[in-house]
């Protein structure tokens, strides 16, 4: 998980009392993380925070990684921030504000006490649910289970993204490249069955292989190359 932030104050029009109480709840994120929310405040302003919701088990969005983001009013905590996701769910429009009871949308049922991370858990109950609102969708189960495949790529477009969530970057770009390498694996086996099998498919077996390992070799580099460029743009900008 990255490390807090050095500067979490400029630019930002944070009153004491927001500036305080979000730098004390980042510290505690940080301390204690949730195995399945990763959130951090941009370095040039501790009121917009991002977040990543990593979808759960046993549900469409299982695999699937969600980037969102909160912006926090001013006077935080006195007044609840707005909630957007921008990363395709199925689940929420993106880019568009949630009416939620926790939300900009709702003021008069705001407490105080509720934290960054009770909203962030918040959401990914809503998310789980099928509750009409504001900035919500529908989509079948299939389109979600697409979606969640596709979320890391949609992720890795957005330098912020690269830039904030530097790790889990290179987490994914290790788990691709694994994963091209087991199925390069697989496709020289293949090769090796064919010629066993039959000495008439002998050389398509062979080239089918070195063909796939060729690709799966090229994509584990490309990913590995990309984490990279993720890790350098986050060091960059600190």
């Amino acid at each position: 998980t990255s490390s807090p932030r050095a500067n979490l104050t400029s630019t930002s029009m944070a009153s004491r009392a927001a500036l305080n109480r979000l730098q004390k709840e980042y510290a505690r994120i940080v301390k204690e993380p949730s195995p399945d929310i990763e959130a951090h405040p941009r370095e040039s302003n501790i009121l917009e925070w991002h977040f990543v919701i990593k979808g759960p088990k046993d549900t469409p969005y299982h695999g699937g990684h969600y980037h969102g983001k909160l912006v926090f009013p001013p006077d935080y905590p006195y007044k609840p921030p707005s909630i957007m996701m921008l990363t395709p769910s199925g689940r929420f429009r993106t880019n568009m504000r949630i009416c939620m009871s926790m939300s900009d949308f709702h003021p008069e049922t705001w407490v105080p006490a509720w934290s960054v991370a009770s909203i962030l858990n918040g959401v990914l109950s809503f998310m789980l649910e099928e509750t009409t609102t504001v900035g919500s969708m529908e989509a079948s189960a299939d389109e979600r289970k697409r979606l969640a495949k596709r979320s890391h790529a949609f992720n890795r477009k957005t330098p912020l993204f690269c830039e904030l969530f530097a790790d889990l970057v290179a987490e994914q770009a290790a788990a691709a490249a694994a994963a091209g390498e087991e199925a390069g694996a697989d496709g020289a086996g293949g090769a090796a069955d064919g010629a066993d099998a039959d000495g008439d498919g002998d050389a398509r077996a062979q080239n089918d292989g070195w063909l796939l390992t060729a690709a799966c070799g090229a994509v584990a580099l490309a990913a590995v190359a990309y984490a990279a460029w993720g890790l350098w743009s986050a060091d960059g900008s600190e």
